[in-house]
This record gives C-alpha cells, structure tokens and sequence, in this order.
C-alpha cells in the first residue's frame, strides 16, 4: 500500500523550485498560481533568498504550490491518484496539499487557502515574539512533562524520537539551557512563529472566514489527518480540522500509527521531500521511501508507485482470490 505525504514549513530552501520550472507546463501553472494569490511563487521558488522564503506568508503558499507540481507530474489529477495511492497526508501545512490530492478542494481552492492560512499565521506571529525547536533523543513521556515545567506546548510529536516544542523565545531559551533528561540536542527551526499553539488563536477565525467561500467534497483517496491520525470521510470534517489545527499539535506519530495499521509498504514525500521520509525510516522499518527533491527523482517514483499501488495490490488480491475458487 502507498502513502504520498507532503512536508511542513521548514523544508523549504533557497532555489528549489528552479529545476521543476524545466517540466512541461510547470511554469504556466506556477505563474497561474501566482496571478491568482497575489504572490509571485516563480520568485520566490527561484530566486529568493533563505530569509525571504522563511517569511510564514510566502513561505506557506510556496510549500504547497511545491508539492501540488510535483503530485501532478506523477498523478495528473485526483482521480488517477485514487486507484494507486491508498492514504495521503501533510504535515502541517502539507495538510492543504493533501486535501487537493484527495479530491476535497481543487488546486486552485487549496492555494486560495494557504494564501489566507500563511497571512493569518503570519499576523498571529507578529504580535508575541515566539518560536520552535525540535528536541532529538530522549523519552517522550519525559520530554513532554519537562515541557510542560517550562510552559512549552509540544506543538509536533513527530514519532521516532523527535518532538518539537513551541512557545515565547525566552522558553525557548531556558530550554536550550535546561534540556529534558536524555534529549541530545535542541535546534532551534527557521519558522516564523509557535505555530500549532494558543498563540496562533488570531488566525483560526480568519481561516475559517476564508474556508466558507469554498466549495468541498469528500475524499476520494483515504485522508489523515494531524489532529488524531485518523482517517477523515467527509469534506466537512476535513475543513474543521484544518481549521482547528492552526492552534493545536500536529500528531505525525498518531499518522504514521494509521498508515502502519492500513499497511504501508511505500511512502513517497512530495517536494520538497526529505524531512518525512527521514522519520518515517526510523518510524516505519521495512517501508520504501522515496523523497522527491527534484524531478531526476520522478523515474523512481513511478517505478515505486507501479510496485507498491493499491491497484496493484488490490490486481493481486483479485488473482489471487480468482485462483483458489478456480482450484
């Protein structure tokens, strides 16, 4: 069984996008994009520097714009993903990304979206300097009641040892001081903000505001979600918990769980990939994974997706069954 995920704010990096502007009609999309939220995503994609491109604003519309290019060079639309792929999912703001490819906004919803999701983010962040840093190593029970001294929220908990705390930059500081008993090292992340906390509260309102004037549908393709892992059947329930998430944890662990229990045997990581991939090798033992960094990746990944697809899978089951009546 395939999962295609998408990553989270953090994983983009100066430049990016430039070899995926060569493809067929990426460009086109790109500007199109562009036109239509009032942000120039070929710039910033190409030739933007580390700082520009950190800024939550852009750098949230840029992530998915990212990942909804290279998903369409592999599935040019929902429906032909849906026969191969048996679970999507985004960390974070991937979520808007996941939510296109499983037929619940269009492309153009689900940009439209994270314009208004970046913006609100952004302005919540504006108004109490505050930040995030991941913690590698240690319990996570440990971690999570040393967090809570320090009056830190563990706004990602994303498995395979690796929880990132959120908060003002003075908790954050005390932390990098006084780390929990066993974490090897705290890094601080280039993000803008606590996002995933009661610090962003500002933004969920206006997300919402901006979620109404779109149209919805339910998923095609299995959607999970960061709230609790579980597998969402209604596009209505999709909304209110991409709504609700601006404000609270993202539980990558929980995710992960579901796509274990459904039986993932391959995962690939939409670009720019290799922050989920990264975990899901510690997470996910025995499951192939494949990050897409630029497009000299997508031969691998058509080759992975013929190999693991849930068409494939479900081709098998059939034969198989077919077999032992016949027999």
């Amino acid at each position: 069984m395939l999962v295609l995920v998408a990553p989270g704010q953090g994983a983009q990096t100066p430049g990016f996008l430039t070899p995926w502007l060569d493809l067929p009609g990426a460009e086109d999309r790109l500007r199109a994009w562009s036109a239509a939220i009032d942000l120039d995503l070929v710039h910033y994609g190409t030739k933007a520097d580390a700082d520009e491109i950190r800024d939550t604003a852009v750098a949230q519309p840029l992530l998915v714009a990212a990942s909804l290019l290279a998903a369409r060079q592999l599935f040019p639309t929902t429906g032909d993903l849906a026969p191969h792929v048996g679970a999507v999912a985004g960390h974070s703001v991937g979520e808007l990304a996941a939510t296109a490819l499983a037929g619940v906004f269009t492309d153009d919803a689900a940009m439209t979206l994270v314009r208004a999701r970046g913006q609100a983010m952004a302005e919540a962040a504006a108004v109490t300097e505050t930040g995030m840093s991941a913690l590698l190593g240690g319990d996570p029970e440990t971690t999570l009641a040393h967090l809570d001294t320090l009056g830190l929220t563990p706004a990602n908990v994303n498995g395979a040892g690796q929880i990132v705390a959120a908060g003002t930059l003075a908790q954050l500081a005390e932390l990098a001081e006084n780390k929990p008993e066993g974490v090897r090292r705290v890094v601080p992340l280039k993000v803008a903000g606590a996002f995933h906390t009661h610090h962003m509260a500002p933004a969920v309102e206006k997300l919402a505001a901006a979620a109404a004037s779109v149209d919805t549908a339910d998923p095609v393709v299995p959607y999970v979600s960061n709230s609790d892992g579980g597998a969402v059947a209604t596009g209505s329930e999709v909304v209110a918990r991409l709504i609700g998430q601006i404000a609270n944890p993202v539980r990558w662990d929980l995710c992960m769980e579901t796509f274990q229990e459904r039986g993932v045997s391959a995962l690939v990581e939409l670009c720019p990939g290799g922050t989920l991939t990264g975990i899901a090798k510690r997470a996910l033992p025995g499951v192939r994974t494949l990050a897409l960094k630029t497009p000299d990746d997508l031969e691998a990944a058509r080759a992975l997706i013929a190999e693991h697809s849930t068409a494939q899978s479900l081709h098998a089951s059939h034969e198989s069954s077919h077999s032992s009546t016949a027999e």
